[in-house]
């Protein structure tokens, strides 16, 4: 008797999400190692299980102080879940793979070009190693022009230490620092060397490899494609507005920490200003920017800001019965209804994340919970200072939404959905709209 036993294979989205779970696990265990934490501090599991979440989600929200807490190795531990979550477990296997001269499976292929967002299936393997060297190069030049600043207050060695995380955090749009007190980079606030090479580094993760490489290779911004166009486009007009309108509501604030903030809050985290010392229209601004955040492809996170620009083309096109377009381009149906349908599921999770924290945390403030809620979300790491004074349910709601926030939307769609070959057309019902 012959028995066939079907194999399942995970679909590359299945495999993606499994892959971060494992590596928030393993980085989990590993801070918790007496060698991680400094004597005399205790880290429970779900501390611990919360600050490996937020490393391999690269957000940044924290219930204890990195510098405070863990050893040089457990900070080491923390800057490589930053590094693997920001470029992605399948990145840096495949390039592990392909740096030693083994072939690329289709199956990889596929999940590579899912991890990435890249639009095709040609030239790989050349991407990977591109990705790699890119980062490397961007990292090291971070580290290397951080050091000077840090070495005014540091050793030498704890210098090169410091310099070397937060060129990581930075480039991966992760808001940990290891600088202690936790203070972030608040003595920092004047320090303009420091803001403009930490500015840099957010912007050059938060543009996405693709983006990087096509204005590497095409100095002519005619040749660009749609995808270079538009993230180039909106992280200026986001960068800028951003700015201004935080001097606008804030006009206590320097014209550098308005800048600062207006890049840091589309994805990374840092702040060399309180957060909860914004005013309520500030926070607004700041929740505004956090839920677009950086591009498709990049180490940031929110809803993309190709799709904030899709369903604001599609907002304009809509009364007149146009098609949607751009750039003298035609944005497809498939990526309208993408870009809605991703707007819809975040907003849905940060709504239900704040009703959650609203009922575990009565007595803090909505504003502060809602600014908790798309920061985790958006996988930012800003907070008005009430992360470390969460509940246990509390703290589970954050990690949660941290963890769906870095898959995203279409992500955890995927999960749950199931291919369907539909072989009839059904007949069109009015349904009256609005």
């Amino acid at each position: 008797m012959n028995i066939h036993i079907k194999k399942r294979h995970l679909r590359p989205m299945q495999a993606i999400a499994l892959g971060f779970a494992l590596i928030i696990l393993a980085g989990t265990i590993l801070l918790m190692l007496p060698i991680s934490v400094k004597p005399g501090r205790h880290l429970p599991f779900y501390d611990a299980l919360f600050t490996s979440t937020s490393a391999v989600c690269v957000t940044g929200l924290l219930v204890t102080d990195s510098a405070d807490t863990f050893t040089a190795f457990g900070q080491t531990v923390i800057g490589i879940l930053i590094q693997i979550g920001g470029l992605g477990i399948t990145t840096i296997g495949l390039g592990f793979i392909s740096m030693a001269g083994k072939k690329i499976r289709m199956r990889d292929r596929v999940l590579l070009r899912e991890a990435l967002n890249y639009p095709s299936m040609m030239g790989l393997k050349g991407l990977i190693k591109w990705v790699l060297l890119t980062t490397f190069i961007v990292e090291a030049a971070g580290a290397f022009l951080s050091f000077f600043v840090f070495v005014q207050d540091h050793s030498f060695w704890h210098s090169v230490g410091i310099s070397i995380f937060h060129s990581v955090a930075s480039f991966n749009n992760a808001g940990f620092d290891i600088l202690g007190g936790g203070r972030g980079l608040s003595d920092y606030i004047d320090n303009v060397p420091l803001n403009l090479i930490t500015a840099f580094l957010i912007i050059a993760g938060g543009l996405g490899f693709f983006v990087i490489s096509e204005i590497t290779r095409k100095r002519n911004i005619k040749r660009w494609s749609l995808h270079t166009k538009v993230v180039c486009l909106m992280t200026v007009i986001l960068t800028l507005g951003g700015m201004l309108l935080l001097k606008l509501t804030d006009r206590d604030i320097s014209w550098l920490v308005a800048f600062f903030t207006s890049v840091s809050t589309r994805t990374a985290g840092f702040s060399t200003y309180s957060i909860g010392s914004f005013s309520d229209a500030g926070l607004m601004v700041i929740m505004l920017l956090m839920f677009i955040g950086s591009a498709p492809g990049s180490t940031g996170g929110g809803i993309k800001v190709t799709t904030v620009f899709t369903i604001f083309r599609a907002i304009i096109a809509y009364p007149s019965g146009r098609s949607v377009t751009a750039f003298r381009r035609r944005i497809s149906s498939s990526a309208v209804h993408s870009a809605f349908t991703i707007f819809v599921i975040a907003l849905s999770v940060i709504f239900t994340c704040t009703l959650m924290l609203s009922i575990f945390e009565p007595d803090i403030p909505l504003s502060d919970l809602l600014c908790e809620s798309f920061s985790a979300y958006a996988t930012v790491g800003l907070s008005t200072g009430i992360t470390s004074v969460l509940c246990l349910p509390s703290k589970i709601c954050i990690i949660a939404a941290m963890y769906m926030g870095r898959l995203g939307s279409l992500t955890i769609v995927s999960l749950f959905a199931r291919k369907h070959v539909q072989l009839t057309e059904l007949p069109e019902g009015q349904l009256p709209i609005g």
